[in-house]
């Protein structure tokens, strides 16, 4: 498949915030188009009907970052009050696009409180609100807040020249339990906070990290990496339904 003619679906931001998708909506696709992919954008008020006709044409999922935190009683707690709201409409979309990807085998970035979703879609649990001697929220123009130790061997092992690099840092919530089938890609280089999940599985491409790589695709040759990493296993991709789909259904 030609680069150029790969579709990877991205669900607004947020359904409740149109200024937030307005800031943050627009690196992603950037960073998508210099990979040489067509991002196709879903949104959150759509039928699910038409949801599923958009990702019907898409070889790969990326989901990003929201201001909103994923609902803590899906995971057996009750919020605290640092928590933020959910957005229940990001929250259906992403478990469409969820379950499109691993029925079908696609591929999936996510990024920030994309891989907290994954994480709680996948039975894993968030750690509600960080406190550690780490700024994880230095904010939006620090570009490299600190170091994550990669794990060795792991697939972002292979795309990052730099067993420790520096990344930027916006999250006030991290995983604290991983979910099923996935493993530890990276942590926080200082304080340990889990900073980056992939699935434990050699041919289905499926990596979440906690930092943005949207936001430094031009100054960052690791966060070009994991977009082309995400390209080029949507280019590889064949419609199939995974072993795990077959034993759910």
């Amino acid at each position: 498949m030609d680069s150029m003619t790969v579709r990877i679906a991205i669900p607004e931001p947020s359904s409740l915030d149109a200024g937030y998708n307005q800031r943050s909506l627009p690196p992603y696709l950037a960073a998508l188009h210099a990979a040489g992919a067509t991002p196709i954008v879903i949104p959150l008020h759509e039928r699910q009907d038409r949801v599923a006709r958009l990702l019907a044409g898409a070889q790969g999922i990326l989901l990003p970052g929201s201001r909103y935190d994923v609902d803590p009683q899906t995971y057996g707690e009750d919020p605290i009050p640092e928590c933020a709201p959910p957005d229940p409409a990001r929250t259906a979309v992403d478990e469409l696009l969820l379950q499109d990807a691993f029925n079908l085998h696609k591929p999936i970035l996510a990024v920030c409180y994309g891989v907290q979703a994954l994480n709680v879609w996948r039975n894993g649990k968030l750690i509600q609100h960080l406190t550690t001697p780490v700024d994880h929220q230095p904010g939006r123009d620090v570009q490299e807040a600190h170091a994550v130790r990669v794990a060795p061997g792991s697939r972002l092992a292979r795309l990052a020249a730099d067993p420790e690099p520096l990344v930027n840092s916006s999250h006030h919530q991290a995983v604290r339990v991983p979910g099923d089938n996935l493993l530890v890609g990276a942590v926080s280089a200082k304080d340990g906070v889990i900073e980056a999940l992939e699935l434990d599985s050699a041919d289905h491409f499926v990596v979440g990290v906690q930092w943005h790589p949207e936001r430094t695709y031009l100054t960052s040759a690791f966060s070009r990496a994991l977009f082309a990493g995400l390209v080029h296993a949507a280019e590889a991709w064949q419609p199939r339904r995974s072993e795990e789909a077959v034993s759910r259904a």
